[in-house]
């Protein structure tokens, strides 16, 4: 299609100066109704795309003969590592500095550049001395994956093609990240994830070694769910909260434990639903489309079929 054929669309006209200026009206009003003022030239929050490279970049170094680029060679694979680290790790201290600056603003705090410059520093250099752990614990969530699917054919397939794998690694960074001090980076780190695989886990949630999410699209993990290790879970898995209590405004009260704890070993099948702060005892099984709001001991056979608990031999109620 040519301008010749459409001669409307040279002569179309959008009125974009009203449009602009109709735009930064609506602007300059949030931001006035919040209190807010934003210094000329200075963005006021974290990059997602930024966030999305760096992820990108430390999955690389982290795997860099499967997740790295394709001409890669094992003889120059610690220089391809420490260069991608160096490229990531510098632009996430730009992207710590900017949430640390952000949040100060927030609380109406005087923002010191260079105290707010030294704990970035700091964040970074903690977060960056907790990836050969990190890598480690990733091993065994891989090797979990292999273990537990009878169709995967070897631990690469799982890296390469397997979505709860892609977001457990999501997990494990922006759980540091979060452990660190720098939530929202945390959560722009969960969401690329949650955009990417459908698994929706909250950076907050502690996960043990060995977690497996076969298929996963639909899964939610809370914030305050603690999960053990070697645990199992389906697709439309919800690991959420009962109950969201108010104070005496009626606000939610943030940070509060209220999602459920599910110890070692533990399996729970698709469309299961768990809720509250509540305790999955070690070994249990959890059937598919269960609605659970209480406890079980360890051991336990939750089914839906039979909307009972069934007890392994001795236990007491």
């Amino acid at each position: 299609m040519s301008h010749q054929q459409h001669p409307e669309l040279i002569s179309a006209t959008w009125e974009l100066d009203t449009i602009v200026q109709e735009l930064r009206n609506a602007r300059n009003d949030w931001r006035a109704q919040r209190g807010r003022s934003r210094e000329p030239g200075l963005r006021e929050l974290p990059s997602r795309d930024a966030l999305q490279q760096i992820i990108r970049e430390l999955c690389g170094a982290l795997f860099p003969m499967r997740l790295g680029p394709q001409e890669l060679r094992e003889e120059t694979e610690d220089y391809y590592v420490g260069h991608t680290l160096d490229a990531a790790l510098n632009e996430l201290f730009r992207q710590v500095q900017l949430e640390l600056v952000y949040f100060s603003r927030q609380q109406n705090a005087n923002a010191d550049e260079a105290l707010l410059k030294n704990q970035a520093n700091q964040i970074v250099r903690l977060f960056a001395a907790a990836l050969p752990e990190l890598r480690r614990t990733l091993d065994v969530d891989i090797q979990a994956a292999f273990q537990g699917d009878p169709a995967a054919r070897s631990v690469d397939e799982v890296l390469l093609c397997y979505p709860g794998v892609l977001a457990i690694i999501h997990h494990r960074l922006a759980h540091t990240l979060y452990q660190l001090g720098v939530p929202l980076l945390a959560r722009i780190v969960a969401e690329l994830a949650h955009s990417l695989t459908g698994i929706d886990i909250h950076p907050g949630a502690e996960i043990g070694r060995g977690f497996f999410i076969d298929h996963g699209t639909g899964v939610v993990i809370g914030e305050t769910a603690v999960i053990g290790e070697r645990v199992r879970i389906y697709q439309a898995v919800t690991l959420g909260a009962k109950t969201f209590p108010t104070d005496d405004k009626g606000h939610l009260q943030k940070g509060l434990p209220r999602h459920p704890i599910v110890e070692d070993d533990v399996v729970i099948y698709a469309g299961a639903t768990v809720l509250g702060r509540i305790t999955i005892g070690k070994g249990s099984i959890i059937g598919g489309n269960v609605w659970l709001t209480r406890s079980v001991p360890p051991g336990s056979s939750i089914t839906q079929a039979s909307s009972r608990q069934q007890l392994p031999q001795g236990a007491d109620v």
